[in-house]
């Protein structure tokens, strides 16, 4: 089995609960002396750290939002001096302000150990040459995958995003064995390799890709594609970055690093914990970070936890794949529509590219949703007729999955926009 840290990995449950109540008071204990919205959040809700005896108590405490991150913005919830934070990194988000996370020395080496056990887990080892992808700067991506190789001890390439056919080069001349990227750019990786016609002479054979909702059915595309073994890979700026977790070689979901993040799903409508395996909001609280704690802080990302020990030896509580979230979900005529359930029907068919756009509009006071989806290219020299009978067949299968009908335009190959980070897949006009 591939283990990072298997005394941690395979702890029971028993001890890791032990572990989690002791750690869980330390956070309190930190983030109520040294953060004032922190310790403002708890008075107001009539507590303080020593009414949390243990991690049974975690749905008392009040959850925390993106907006009290911006509202603070830039360092109002730091809890260390700024002459301990050695980083500092920001989200990505296109409305508002940016929400800014700080590290101390201690979190930067967290997130090394963290991302050491996701990369192991998915079978890299000092041996590899890691390939990194993702964005290098403010967005956590690009340094979180760096700092994982090199904690393993494997040869890493700062190749970022962008000049897609330098990064094609570098897989053939400096042999790269590990890739790390978002899922759509893995894609637009893949299919430029097909197109250079170079795929037997690179020598990926894992990937890790994270940052945005993928569906099994993207997983075989990209794995067809580069030869890859593909692995799913969850984090946040806020939480992290990437390494909050991973799913190991069972690909059964994602076990989370729970000696150092908490995880609940809440009701998005009531905020209360659902039982494990009902889907609904995830939540982590941070126990062992330093310049930015974080308690009960709500992803709005749905998705499912599962308890039970894995095959592969592990413990640790496993996250299902991210189906969307209740922040960008579409609403189209009170129905609740993510993408990755559009993207699931068109990657179970033949003929259309893995490559799609949503459009919603509002036209005489009702919704509107048009798919555009890319032909292939074979499909587009095809006849007419045929091209429409797969139009008909797309439009039935995302009616039976989304329960609503829209409308499915055919564009040419090369049409829809590729992304090199996280994929826009929504435009809408209402």
């Amino acid at each position: 089995m591939n283990y990072w840290n298997p005394e941690i990995e395979t702890m029971s449950r028993d001890a890791l609960t032990e572990l989690q109540n002791g750690r869980l008071k330390k956070a309190l204990a930190h983030a109520y002396k040294n953060c004032k919205p922190y310790r403002a959040k708890m008075e107001s809700a009539g507590m303080e750290p020593g009414d949390i005896k243990g991690i049974d108590d975690l749905w008392k405490l009040p959850m925390t939002v993106k907006n009290d991150l911006r509202d603070s913005y830039p360092y109002g919830m730091f809890a260390v001096p700024m002459k301990d934070v050695v980083r500092i990194h920001a989200s990505s988000g296109t409305t508002g302000k940016q929400t800014v996370v700080g590290y101390t020395a201690g979190d930067i080496a967290i997130w090394g150990e963290c991302m050491a056990r996701c990369l192991t887990m998915a079978g890299a080892t000092s041996e590899d040459i890691v390939h990194v992808s993702y964005g290098y700067g403010l967005f956590t991506g690009g340094l979180g995958g760096h700092i994982g190789g090199e904690t393993i001890g494997a040869a890493t390439i700062p190749a970022s995003t962008g000049n897609t056919k330098r990064q094609l080069q570098m897989f053939t001349d400096f042999g790269s064995t590990v890739l790390l990227c978002t899922p759509s750019y893995a894609m637009h990786l893949g299919d430029a390799v097909m197109e250079a016609g170079i795929r037997d002479q690179i020598k990926l054979r894992v990937g890790v890709f994270g940052a945005e909702p993928w569906t099994e059915e993207m997983r075989d595309e990209i794995e067809s594609r580069l030869g890859v073994r593909a692995h799913d890979i969850y984090g946040l700026s806020e939480v992290m970055g990437p390494g909050v977790s991973c799913d190991c070689g069972e690909r059964k979901g994602l076990h989370v690093m729970e000696d150092h993040f908490l995880v609940e799903i809440v009701d998005p409508a009531t905020g209360k914990p659902v039982p494990d395996g009902t889907p609904g909001e995830l939540v982590f609280t941070c126990v062992t970070k330093e310049a930015l704690p974080l308690i009960r802080y709500n992803t709005r990302d749905i998705c499912t936890i599962d308890r039970s020990p894995c095959a592969c030896g592990r413990n640790l509580t496993r996250m299902g794949k991210i189906t969307g979230r209740t922040d960008d979900m579409l609403i189209i005529r009170g129905v609740n529509v993510f993408p990755s359930q559009v993207e699931s029907v068109l990657l179970g068919t033949a003929g259309v590219a893995p490559y799609y756009r949503l459009v919603v509009d509002r036209v005489n006071n009702l919704d509107t949703l048009e798919i555009q989806v890319e032909m292939t290219e074979g499909l587009f020299s095809d006849e007419e007729r045929r091209i429409e009978s797969l139009v008909r067949r797309i439009e039935k299968d995302v009616l039976s999955t989304l329960g609503i009908s829209a409308k499915v335009t055919m564009v040419s190959h090369g049409t829809i926009e590729r992304f090199e980070g996280k994929a826009k897949r929504v435009l809408d006009k209402r």
